[in-house]
């Protein structure tokens, strides 16, 4: 069996991170670097160290934890979202809502959904589909490993009940997990996932030209049932929403109110 291979396996064991969702040449370097740099002879004798020195486990865990994302980004949008819309949607779409986490990068922002979302619904209620562009980014979301600063912002009960802290960084649970699909997707280029009670896309679409921007609006639109709502993201806004068929309801909230035949 190659090394590495077995290397990856003693790591799944002792941290149950798979390392398999990393790129593995970009990734055996880097740890090839870090081995180095702690003057161990092999793989095993690494493994040995981080078992039993736990500031060489720690700097090794540090080192795969994402750093980019960030839970419950915007604190006073995801208490709105928790306090009226999910009990909102609820009402209209019934418990078993159609959820689309667009653009969803590391996974910060559906994890952070499912949480939100069992304030009123039952885990095996829950279901969210999350996709990104970029295809390592989605199994880096999968492993589900952050940092503290990532998970500031959620709340309490939920940092005890969902995260398990290994070093210094945290893996969401496994039930979280099962409650998200991932999927591959350029908003730019594929078809729209159809009839969402929500879609969830922030942060993202200001990086978009605006006549991209009001293309993916209204691709959104299509995509929505009718009185589905849009979340975006705090730097954002939908210029001439009206004519896409929205009604807003609050800064970073809209509402389907017409079908394209409508308008």
């Amino acid at each position: 069996m190659d090394k590495y291979e077995e290397f990856k396996k003693d790591i799944y064991n002792l941290t149950k991170i798979d390392l398999n969702a990393y790129k593995e040449q970009q990734m055996k370097r880097r740890i090839d670097s870090l081995i180095g740099k702690r003057k161990c002879k092999s793989y095993r004798d690494y493994v040995q160290m981080i078992k039993t020195d736990k500031e060489a486990f720690e700097e090794f865990v540090g080192f795969l934890t994402i750093n980019v994302s960030e839970f419950y980004r915007n604190p006073e949008q995801w208490k709105l979202f928790v306090d009226e819309f999910i009990p909102e949607l609820i009402k209209k779409f019934g418990r078993r809502l159609k959820v689309w986490s667009a653009a969803c990068s590391t996974g910060d922002e559906p994890y952070s959904l499912v949480m939100a979302m069992s304030k009123h619904l039952d885990l095996s209620q829950i279901k969210i589909i999350a996709t990104d562009i970029d295809k390592q980014i989605l199994e880096q979301a999968k492993v589900g490993l952050y940092n503290e600063k990532s998970i500031a912002h959620v709340p309490d009960e939920y940092k005890k009940k969902y995260f398990t802290k290994i070093g210094r960084s945290y893996q969401i649970d496994e039930k979280i997990k099962k409650c998200v699909e991932f999927r591959q997707h350029n908003l730019l280029r594929d078809d729209y996932i159809k009839d969402c009670d929500l879609i969830v896309c922030r942060n993202v679409l200001i990086y978009f030209t605006d006549d991209a921007k009001y293309e993916v609006y209204g691709k959104f639109a299509d995509s929505l049932k009718k009185n589905g709502i849009l979340f975006i993201g705090n730097t954002e806004q939908i210029i001439n929403y009206a004519t896409l068929g929205y009604k807003r309801r609050y800064s970073f909230y809209y509402e389907k109110e017409k079908n394209k035949n409508e308008l």
